[in-house]
């Protein structure tokens, strides 16, 4: 007798129904699977096997052949293991009930139970776009599966408790949807005793410059570059970015939780709450930070970024190569990885925060330390750095040391709440600037855009060509240069660019000018 089940497998994050297929028919004992079954599939026969016996239940003691059809896409993973079982029990009768139009996802251990398996969320949206509205899970992953609207998702504890709910004998209550709440569980929103965020930018003393710089690159999302010596709070800066982001909307968390479904990295609350903070170690190697694997093709740290900030700590220190990885995505916003195990395309639009010092020795330009680099080894430090990777870093700052009355000063100044405010009014404008078109913010306008967004007076546009040409800049970085301008602009809340709002897009683009 034949007997099939529906369930899904993953593409990148990209679900391919799967109909699990099992002929079981006389002859000699056996457990064959066709249809490209990778390692782990394969390894299911022995779980199946003896979760149906431990649950109770009766395994056919006949020759079985499992197809996972269609057979040219190769099936990976464990969560096939549910709908294995299920039509092996439906082939040889132990099971009865009509299972047309229900997808099972879930693996399998040896007693019976029902372990949670990565990418069940990805594969929920994409089963509901095929029109398939029932679904069996992990109790594991029944958070995660909840916040899909227009479905109804069970979660099992174990095999008994499936068999079970689709004989009718005990019913299975429906997952309760949650409603979304942004924030709560970033390591960023942690109390002090002051009562906020040990990251709060009032913690950053001084550097009234990069704060504004930085203030400027979240309410446009604005890729940034801090240069300064060390201990002048670079690092302190970066970590206080997280605290003035806007808030996420459902659709940007379910599209960031996608990524991080399948990368396994996923917490309690099911879904991700806060925009992403990666911080990835400057000894990152090009696979871990685009993406990729031996056989399969696994998010990186670029896609785990997504809709957040990467953050890169001592720029120069990365590999080359890895640095170079990261131009397609900063233009794109999405990274493609090829494989032997396939092509995959994810999604990488993220603000990119890095910091560096300004030589080997870090004190280059420092007002209170003297710097020991000669001149062709500043030049060979900074040269680590490919001039096409430094012209898609839309704001270059360079920040010096704090003094002794900066630090020790009773003062403190503005709060992240007060600087969020004006970053969300900003980003409030660009929502409706943009309403109905392919971009969100301004750092995502294309040249068509920029023309259409960025008129310039004849005033301002004396001033960006004096800067053009004195600082030698490329098309590249006039085009950002308006980008930051219209975000001034958005901040100051005028309709349109004004020289003072050029000056200071221009005096973001100024590092390593001296140089030339």
């Amino acid at each position: 007798m034949i007997a099939r089940v529906e369930s899904y497998a993953l593409f990148g994050l990209e679900g391919v129904p799967v109909t699990v297929e099992a002929d079981i028919s006389k002859g000699i004992p056996s457990f064959d699977m066709v249809g490209l079954p990778d390692a782990a599939v394969k390894e299911s026969r022995e779980r199946v096997k003896s979760a149906v016996k431990n649950s109770g239940l009766l395994f056919p003691n006949h020759k079985i052949t499992v197809n996972y059809a269609p057979a040219y896409v190769k099936k990976e993973g464990s969560a096939l293991d549910l709908a294995t079982a299920v039509s092996l029990l439906k082939g040889e009768g132990v099971l009865q009930a009509d299972t047309d139009g229900i997808i099972f996802l879930g693996e399998l251990a040896l007693n019976g139970d029902l372990r949670p398996v990565r990418g069940v969320l990805p594969a929920v949206i994409s089963a509901r776009e095929k029109g398939y509205k029932t679904f069996i899970v992990p109790e594991g992953n029944e958070k995660e599966a909840g916040y899909v609207g227009g479905v109804t998702v069970y979660a099992a504890k174990n095999l008994r408790a499936v068999v079970d709910h689709l004989s009718a004998l005990s019913l299975l209550s429906p997952v309760q949807s949650e409603p979304f709440r942004s924030g709560g569980d970033s390591p960023f929103n942690g109390e002090t005793e002051r009562g906020v965020s040990p990251h709060d930018l009032s913690f950053v003393k001084g550097q009234d410059v990069a704060k504004r710089a930085l203030e400027v690159a979240v309410a446009g999302g604005h890729n940034i570059l801090f240069v300064g010596p060390p201990g002048s709070g670079k690092t302190m800066l970066a970590r206080s970015i997280p605290t003035v982001l806007p808030d996420l909307s459902f659709d940007e968390a379910l599209e960031i939780t996608k990524i991080h479904s399948v990368a396994g990295t996923l917490g309690e609350s099911g879904i991700v709450t806060e925009r992403p903070f990666r911080t990835p170690h400057h000894t990152a190697t090009t696979v871990s930070l685009c993406g990729g694997g031996n056989k399969t093709v696994h998010p990186g740290e670029i896609s785990l970024a997504h809709g957040g900030v990467l953050f890169l700590d001592e720029l120069p220190e990365y590999k080359r190569s890895t640095l170079e990885a990261l131009r397609q995505p900063l233009e794109d916003g999405v990274i493609t990885v090829s494989r032997a195990g396939g092509t995959v395309t994810y999604p990488a639009s993220f603000m990119l925060c890095a910091s560096m010092n300004p030589c080997p020795c870090g004190n280059y330009g420092s007002s209170s330390r003297q710097c020991t680099c000669t001149p062709s080894e500043i030049k060979r430090y900074r040269a680590r750095i490919s001039g096409p990777l430094l012209d898609r870093i839309d704001i270059q700052v360079e920040v010096d040391g704090v003094t002794y009355d900066d630090l020790s000063g009773g003062g403190s100044g503005e709060t992240s709440a007060e600087v969020k405010e004006r970053t969300d009014r900003a980003r409030s404008i660009q929502r409706e600037r943009y309403a109905g078109e392919h971009v969100t913010t301004n750092s995502e306008m294309n040249e068509n855009d920029i023309k259409k967004y960025c008129r310039l007076s004849r005033e301002c546009d004396d001033i960006l060509r004096e800067a053009f040409t004195s600082l030698r800049l490329s098309a590249r970085a006039r085009s950002r240069i308006l980008k930051v301008a219209r975000t001034i602009a958005d901040l100051a809340l005028e309709e349109e660019i004004l020289p003072e709002h050029i000056l200071e897009a221009v005096s973001y683009r100024t590092y390593g000018a001296e140089e030339e």
